[in-house]
């Protein structure tokens, strides 16, 4: 199933461009709490789109070409993430205040962000080891996702009491814990063939999971119909925006 490439290059620099969102918390230094709270939501909803996207164009099609358990283990990936979000309460936060969020104190965002970060990288490595075209659109869809969660994350370390330096530097380094996840999946490819036809469909279930649990929540705290209208069209222009990055077809 896998295309015979050498992916190991390609991953690397996939994870350290999502790691380098996590230097996005930046902006808050220049844009107003006004402006933020506007383009939050409008932000989740694309990167919803783009997760949405990446699942039913990209990681399904290529899943359906596998034995009749591919199904199975998305369930089970979805599962699983549950378990871990709820015992390691790794949810990021993607409002500028962060109200309702498990984010108590500064070093147990961080904790939660490297725990996330390297399933995230993870996530990049194993679509990578799929294919090329899977692995840019993951990418994407990883990156997406991470531009408002790093933002609200940054305002919580802040509102935790760190200076925006340390903020900065502590937010850049658990980032790079995907850097961690993506070398157990080389790993894992290079030792345990076929590997990647168990992690992809857990990568899918993850994706759906985020995209569920995490991401339409946060969208429906917007109860104005004009505003509501416009985060549908942006969900709409991140599942537009990985159709036309698969061309229309399934990945092969």
């Amino acid at each position: 199933m896998a295309d015979m490439h050498n992916p190991i290059l390609p991953i690397i620099l996939s994870v350290l461009a999502v790691s380098a969102i996590s230097l996005v918390g930046v902006v808050l230094l220049s844009l107003t709490e006004k402006f933020l709270k506007n383009i939050m939501l409008l932000l989740v909803s694309f990167s919803t789109g783009a997760m949405l996207g990446n699942v039913f164009f990209h990681m399904l099609p290529e899943i359906a070409q596998q034995a009749e358990e591919g199904m199975t283990m998305v369930l089970i990936g979805l599962i699983a993430s549950f378990i871990i979000e709820t015992f390691i309460h790794w949810r990021h936060c993607h409002d500028v205040e962060c109200a309702g969020h498990i984010h108590p104190v500064g070093p147990l965002v961080i904790m939660g962000d490297a725990a996330h970060n390297m399933i995230d990288g993870a996530l990049i490595a194993t679509a990578y080891v799929v294919s090329m075209p899977l692995g840019i659109a993951t990418t994407l869809a990883v990156l997406l996702h991470e531009i408002p969660q790093e933002i609200g994350d940054f305002a919580v370390l802040l509102h935790s009491g760190m200076s925006k330096g340390k903020a900065l530097a502590l937010n850049f380094a658990s980032a790079l814990t995907a850097l961690l996840g993506a070398a157990v999946v080389i790993i894992l490819s290079v030792q345990a063939e076929g590997v990647e036809t168990i992690l992809l469909p857990l990568a899918a279930g993850n994706f759906l999971y985020i995209a569920g649990s995490d991401l339409i929540p946060e969208l429906h705290k917007e109860t104005r119909i004009s505003r509501s209208l416009l985060q549908l069209l942006c969900i709409l222009a991140g599942v537009g925006l990985l159709f036309v990055l698969q061309g229309g077809s399934p990945v092969h």
